[in-house]
């Protein structure tokens, strides 16, 4: 049993928290925690971005499309970023290791994610004038940050991404890393998440094609990546060389996303959408999908 740092309280900590990462299993096949996270990530926001497409009057046939770009800009992304960002020694070095799929990948970077849905849609929408890429980038920005609570939540499942020991009254001891109380902070930033997709889809809901465009990404940079800071203070480091650093590297990684995010906020404000420019939104479409919040069911 590893020891408790001095001062610690362990009997406050009430939570003890070994689930399996695996839901279950048929023959040589799995569904895990985690893979489920990103499954309802693409699967309801493909059902709220289709919303806001058919709200809008938007060609509903290039939602698939538009699925495809983003599954594949959001992995690919994630995974180039984790090996590029924590560990770009040992994948420089070993360069097909990062697409060893076959051994289950073992790490993903949600700051490599975003670059990667950023260029996947950009791709998308530079040959679709009726799409064009800051409304696109509004449209699925309440859903992304819908997926990032889902794919938190399955890092809680699989007791990774920990927070540091504390003695707080919510402490989780993740038994299967360790005995240690400790914050539970993917469950902190899946809340954070909750709460930023609720705030942009209200203002989606209220605003529509009114909203300036862009102030609906930059609301999404600036608050998703300003909580990820903060609860930074209280995750353990990924990779040894971050002790040595004033912030940890998502901190240092978060920065200029929120500095992008205010600068966004602050451009659009000054760039409101013409009136003669605004699509029309279509009668009784104002509400998202049913079961989703705001779907009065």
């Amino acid at each position: 049993m590893i020891p408790h740092p001095p001062g610690f309280f362990p009997l406050r900590a009430q939570i003890p928290w070994a689930p399996s990462p695996e839901i279950f299993s048929v023959g040589p096949l799995s569904l895990r925690w985690y893979s489920l996270g990103w499954l309802l990530a693409f699967g309801i926001g493909y059902a709220l971005v289709r919303w806001m497409y058919r709200r809008e009057g938007k060609p509903l046939g290039d939602l698939d499309t538009i699925l495809v770009y983003m599954m594949v800009g959001a992995v690919v992304g994630a995974r180039l970023g984790h090996c590029l960002f924590y560990r770009p020694d040992y994948y420089l070095a070993h360069p097909l290791e990062i697409i060893a799929f076959w051994k289950g990948f073992r790490g993903l970077a949600s700051h490599g994610g975003a670059l990667g849905i950023l260029l996947a849609l950009y791709l998308f929408a530079r040959k679709r004038p009726n799409q064009p890429y800051l409304w696109l980038l509004d449209r699925v920005a309440a859903p992304t940050a819908l997926g990032g609570m889902f794919i938190r939540l399955g890092n809680f499942m699989n007791s990774e991404i920990l927070g540091l020991p504390a003695d707080v009254p919510w402490a989780v001891v993740f038994r299967r890393v360790d005995d240690l109380p400790r914050h539970p902070a993917q469950l902190y930033e899946a809340f954070s998440y909750g709460v930023v997709f609720l705030v942009l889809l209200a203002l989606y809901r209220r605003k529509g094609s009114s909203l300036p465009r862009g102030l609906l990404t930059g609301l999404f940079f600036a608050l998703v990546f300003s909580a990820r800071f903060l609860i930074e203070f209280v995750k353990e480091r990924h990779v040894p060389f971050e002790a040595a650093l004033p912030l940890s590297l998502g901190q240092i990684l978060s920065l200029p996303m929120i500095l992008g995010g205010v600068f966004l906020i602050l451009w659009s404000l000054r760039h409101p959408v013409p009136e003669s420019t605004r699509p029309a939104t279509r009668p009784g479409k104002g509400r998202p999908p049913k079961g989703l919040p705001g779907a009065g069911g």
